[in-house]
């Protein structure tokens, strides 16, 4: 399946949620709560193995591909640079 072919409404708040919760539970290397707007990388709460387990798990839940040249630094140092990435591939 296709990212276009995923509607924005699984980008949702929830989606959000879930995925900070994600992070919180299985990648991050740090026990400080982890926000939305949170800079995963320059807190050390997510290292280069976080950053795929991530992906797979974006995937999984979206039922998408993401293409490895996406998985650049502008679009995963936040929760909220994720969702916007994933929002602008969908319009």
């Amino acid at each position: 399946m296709s990212l276009e072919s995923t509607t924005p409404a699984a980008l949702d708040d929830a989606f959000v949620t879930d995925l900070v919760s994600f992070i919180e539970d299985e990648v991050s290397a740090i026990d400080d709560p982890i926000e939305a707007s949170s800079d995963l990388l320059l807190t050390g709460a997510v290292d280069s193995m976080g950053i795929v387990l991530v992906v797979q798990w974006i995937e999984a839940r979206l039922g998408i591909t993401i293409d490895p040249a996406d998985v650049v630094l502008e679009h995963f140092i936040s929760v909220d640079a994720m969702a916007e990435y994933l929002r602008g591939r969908l319009s």
